[in-house]
């Protein structure tokens, strides 16, 4: 890895995203939560900082508050081969302030790290778009295709910015060559046994479902409890769903990602993974119990996030709710992941509503002339980094982009150990300053080469 950035463009990234993360630009699916304020003096202070961005690029609000921005290219056919580089400046709340080491819309630099909400999920990316684009202005640079950047504010709650974007584009005949979007990092400690760090490409993303299960009963007095009530039933179900995991698969992205950490790993590993056509039944098995993430890209997931039964304590639930999140693994539907489990839950008597769904997004090539960009520019921002594809757990808003572009993918050129990854959309989260300014250079790389 580079052991620095330039000072210059560290400083100012770093300056100019303090200034960012200030702005209390949370999302959230309630509307009281959001104040709109915030969101309105974010964007007015992006002319400010960027100014020759704004002179030189066209920008246009979408959806109220998302911001698309069009770099024209200067050759003879600028819109051949257009290329959308996207992050999203809203955030999730911040929890319990007090909980944090620094308060978390403070914008606090130690010289090392500067911190607070958003610093990686998602203004960090933003702003190494921005200062790269600025920086590159003032050399007079300017791209042969049409650059895009699309710049989301309601990408915590899905909400439908980044799908008006892409109406905006398709209306315009315009189809992406290239889109690139938050996702993997160069990840430190990412693989058991592998001490090198991976940088992590998503080229696809779960599908995401939220099942309501909901069981009725009629309730009563809690001090003659029948057999069987509201939330025994619910228990009942969810314990079913615990104890049926959905199958195991080895995805052939994740195989692919295997065979890349294989000359890496541990000599028994190594050995295993360049034989892994021969082993891929057991290699499944213990890729499912190396870890919580590992499991996570074999199978699809459930997990039970909300549960709400009475309100009182000395009274009979006459409904009984639970939510399962599920993320559902390319291969999967969301259809077939919702019949599964009345199959596992094998009770008619418990309810299945279908909150919301999406589908897994199709499988973005590891090869061809848009990965290999990729890979030219991350080798060259982290040259002791593994460069593999994988499969998003998460979702972004580029999963809307997959309508309009077969070339998506999902990388935030940022250095992150677990304990950066396990900040996001927790306490402390923050950013090194080092790594603002590997990003910077990273997409001034980018830009440069399209």
């Amino acid at each position: 890895m580079h052991n620095s950035a330039p000072a210059g463009s560290a400083n100012r990234a770093a300056a100019s995203l303090a200034e960012l993360v200030r702005f209390r630009t949370v999302s959230s699916r309630v509307p009281a939560e959001v104040d709109a304020e915030e969101f309105e003096a974010f964007l007015a202070a992006l002319p400010r900082l960027y100014p020759s961005v704004h002179a030189a690029l066209e920008v246009e609000r979408v959806n109220g508050a998302a911001l698309l921005f069009r770099w024209p290219g200067t050759s003879e056919d600028p819109g051949s081969r257009p290329t959308v580089l996207m992050a999203h400046y809203d955030v999730v709340p911040a929890g319990d302030e007090q909980a944090w080491t620094h308060p978390p819309f403070s914008g606090h630099s130690d010289a090392t790290h500067l911190w607070g909400r958003g610093t990686l999920d998602d203004k960090g990316q933003l702003v190494a778009i921005l200062e790269a684009a600025e920086a590159l202005l003032g050399e007079g640079f300017a791209p042969a295709h049409d650059v895009y950047f699309s710049f989301g504010n309601n990408e915590e709650t899905a909400g439908d910015s980044a799908a008006a974007a892409v109406e905006l584009l398709a209306g315009r005949g315009v189809r992406p060559w290239l889109v690139l979007d938050e996702g993997g990092a160069v990840a430190g400690g990412a693989f058991p046994g592998v001490s090198r760090p991976a940088a992590v490409v998503g080229v696809a993303e779960k599908g995401i479902l939220d099942v309501e299960l909901l069981t009725r009963d009629p309730g009563g007095h809690a001090s003659t409890p029948p057999r069987m009530g509201a939330t025994a039933r619910l228990a009942r179900a969810i314990t079913r769903i615990e104890q049926n995991p959905f199958p195991q698969r080895l995805p052939e992205v994740t195989a692919e990602m295997l065979r890349r950490f294989g000359p890496h790993a541990p000599a028994p590993l190594r050995v295993a993974f360049a034989n892994l056509s021969l082993l891929r039944v057991p290699m499944t098995w213990l890729f499912s119990r190396l870890g919580n993430e590992t499991n996570a890209m074999t199978r699809t997931t459930v997990a039970i996030t909300t549960l709400e039964g009475s309100a009182g304590a000395n009274v009979l639930a006459a409904t009984a709710k639970a939510n399962a999140n599920i993320r559902v693994a390319v291969g999967d539907t969301v259809a077939g992941t919702v019949e599964r489990l009345r199959k596992v839950i094998r009770d008619p008597k418990v309810e299945l509503r279908v909150v919301e769904g999406n589908e897994p997004t199709p499988v973005s090539a590891s090869t061809g002339p848009q990965w290999q960009l990729l890979e030219d520019c991350i080798s060259e921002t982290f040259p002791e980094a593994i460069i593999t594809p994988y499969i998003m757990m998460g979702g972004t808003d580029s999963r809307r982009f997959t309508r309009i572009c077969d070339s998506v993918y999902r990388f935030a050129p940022f250095v992150m150990d677990a304990a950066d990854r396990g900040s996001i959309h927790a306490v402390d989260e923050k950013i090194s300053l080092t790594t603002l300014g590997h990003g910077v250079r990273f997409y001034e790389t980018l830009l440069r080469r399209l």
